[in-house]
């Protein structure tokens, strides 16, 4: 993700443009331009100036896990015998299909993960078998998540 180390200056329109998105990223800009009384091609200025600021970062569909027979997420927070082990922990973790983020965290744990996995016995192996293999992590706590309620993006 690019990071800005000035904050991105919208205004009102722009917000309006995302919201839009964010509630629907394939609603038809003509659609959105209707809506907020603008040209087409002003739309698409603004969301190649949004872009080209950061502010944007991309745009994508959303899987449903549980379609494909994936029901079980966790959290694993990662011990690491030592800072210096953080690279070369992430790069193994980058590895494993299953674990969809990672974060550098500061606390107890050198490292929380999110893995998605089918079922108990799923998520059981990774964590013997990768998760716990990796070099330099000297213990894993998991907590299994067991509904999300909530799901959002910052508001705009």
């Amino acid at each position: 993700m690019k990071s800005t180390k000035e904050n991105v200056k919208i205004d009102g329109i722009d917000k309006k443009i995302l919201r839009f998105l964010m509630s629907d990223a394939r609603k038809p800009v003509l659609e959105i331009a209707r809506n907020i009384g603008i040209s087409g091609a002003a739309i698409h200025q603004r969301l190649r100036k949004l872009e080209n600021s950061g502010l944007i970062v991309g745009s994508k569909f959303m899987i449903n896990p549980k379609a494909l027979g994936y029901s079980t997420m966790a959290y694993v927070g990662i011990y690491l015998d030592k800072a210096m082990s953080n690279p070369l922990a992430v790069k193994e973790l980058e590895k494993i299909p299953e674990v969809l983020e990672c974060h550098y965290t500061t606390g107890n744990w050198s490292i929380l993960i999110k893995v998605l996995c089918r079922d108990n016995e799923h998520l059981m192996q990774v964590l013997n078998n990768n998760i716990q293999q990796i070099g330099g992590v000297s213990r894993t706590e998991t907590f299994i998540s067991l509904d999300q309620q909530i799901e959002r993006q910052i508001t705009i």
